[in-house]
């Protein structure tokens, strides 16, 4: 919380020193008693550390929320919403005008999605010392399952280290597409991590620039990808991305998401039947959908309105789908996605061959991965899982708010951890509906299995109390 007091000093903004430091101080002492209280040498439960993921993540946007309560940007609801978009990487704000926002609560803004990007347990992970089944819990249960090398405090520093070294070429790429220094490290913290905070009301249509939109995609993509995948092509194996199932899905959706929306707005009088500006707007969106970025080249109302339709289904269900495992995005996730769908395939072979044939199942996923039927089981779990929690999620904001497909929308949107905004969800908003897309933040980043044991857990305690 100290780095943007120095952004405060370099901008002249000095009525924002004392909020940071008030903050940072309540945060070292309260980080001070929480280790007192829970610090253990001992090898933890899988109980304890579920909990300890799943509240930390409460507990830093608790924190995070103070400097936007204290500065008397937002109240301290619309601060704690603030800081839950950022660390979980969604990029909904409850700043009425993004154009006021100042240099430092912008810098802070976008930290703290480059901060989720990684994740708060990846990143303590890779500086704190524990025993190793903890560490390899904690990493777990952050939504996270596979590892770079055997080791997971290694993986978790190698994946930081990829992490800032692209965070230095997402800086270049936008400085060499014309963009001011500081809009540059805003905008490569909020692309790379999918977060989507934007600095203007227009987000990045602010620029008008295809030259950043193809910067930006560039980015969105990268955060988006498999850091296993990452690592592997480091390491010279190109290879290996076209043969990913990720990349096969990611690709199949982008291409088919793309077509769909172009059609659609070329097809619209709005754009003027003019096909390149149809194609231009569909790429940028339906890659930030996919991707689970929320930036914006076209503004929320244009979205309501003008996408009505094709545009906002699709775009829907491409956020509801989302990015790739172990990436800085959310939603279901291409490699569940990948797995249902070779699912069905070899579902429907067992019925057309004789009884007893052995079908092989497997997929490639930086290796070759054998699918038990219990992985299936466990996939399609977590998938309905998170359409039953989007279900009551829209139930519950449709007492508000009786636009159907944009509650649909942006709930999918605040689900999946993307940002994209119709103009629903505001600093005005009912109080109930804020609380609902907090905890969609919140479950959508953690992948639901901790959340509900979380829940349970405190259920089971309970009652037996």
């Amino acid at each position: 919380m100290l780095i943007p007091v120095l952004v405060a000093l370099i901008y002249g903004e000095t009525h924002y020193i004392m909020p940071f430091i008030y903050s940072a101080v309540l945060s070292i002492a309260f980080g001070f008693v929480f280790y007192r209280v829970f610090k253990s040498k001992g090898e933890m439960s899988l109980k304890s550390v579920m909990i300890f993921a799943t509240g930390i993540w409460l507990i830093g946007s608790a924190l995070a929320a103070l400097p936007f309560y204290f500065s008397g940007d937002l109240s301290y609801l619309d601060g704690y919403f603030e800081a839950m978009s950022g660390f979980t990487t969604t990029g909904f704000t409850m700043y009425t005008n993004l154009d006021a926002v100042t240099h430092t609560m912008d810098f802070w803004r976008g930290f703290m999605q480059w901060l989720g990007g990684i994740g708060i347990i990846v990143m303590a992970l890779t500086i704190l010392s524990s025993p190793s089944v903890n560490i390899m819990r904690m990493y777990s249960a952050e939504g996270r399952e596979e590892r770079l090398v055997p080791s997971i405090k290694h993986t978790t520093r190698i994946i930081l280290y990829i992490y800032i070294g692209y965070t230095i070429i997402s800086i270049a790429l936008f400085k060499l597409a014309g963009m001011p220094v500081f809009d540059s490290i805003f905008y490569a913290f909020s692309a790379l991590s999918t977060g989507g905070f934007g600095m203007q009301n227009a987000s990045l249509g602010f620029y008008n620039s295809i030259w950043i939109e193809i910067a930006a995609i560039i980015v969105m993509i990268i955060g988006a990808t498999n850091f296993a995948l990452h690592y592997t092509i480091i390491k010279g194996n190109w290879k290996e991305y076209f043969k990913d199932i990720e990349t096969k899905v990611a690709w199949f959706l982008l291409i088919v998401g793309i077509f769909l929306v172009t059609v659609f707005l070329y097809n619209t009088s709005y754009y003027g039947h003019n096909f390149l500006l149809s194609l231009r707007y569909s790429i940028f969106q339906v890659v930030s959908a996919l991707t689970t970025t929320g930036l914006q080249t076209v503004p929320p109302n244009e979205i309501t309105v003008q996408w009505e339709g094709m545009g906002i289904f699709v775009l829907t269900i491409l956020m509801i789908i989302g990015a790739g495992a172990c990436s800085t995005g959310g939603g279901i996730k291409w490699l569940r996605i990948g797995i249902l769908v070779k699912g069905m395939w070899w579902q429907v072979k067992s019925l057309l061959l004789p009884k007893g044939a052995i079908i092989p199942q497997k997929i490639h996923h930086v290796n070759d991965v054998k699918i038990s039927e219990k992985l299936l089981k466990l996939t399609g779990l977590f998938v309905f899982s998170y359409f039953a929690i989007y279900l009551i999620s829209v139930i519950i904001v449709l007492f508000y708010y009786q636009n159907v497909p944009q509650v649909m929308f942006e709930v999918a949107s605040a689900l999946s951890n993307v940002g994209l905004g119709s103009g629903l969800m505001t600093a005005t908003s009912p109080v109930v509906t804020k609380i609902v897309f907090i905890a969609d933040f919140w479950i959508g980043r953690l992948e639901i299995w901790p959340i509900l044991l979380f829940i349970a857990i405190i259920i089971q305690n309970t009652i037996r109390k």
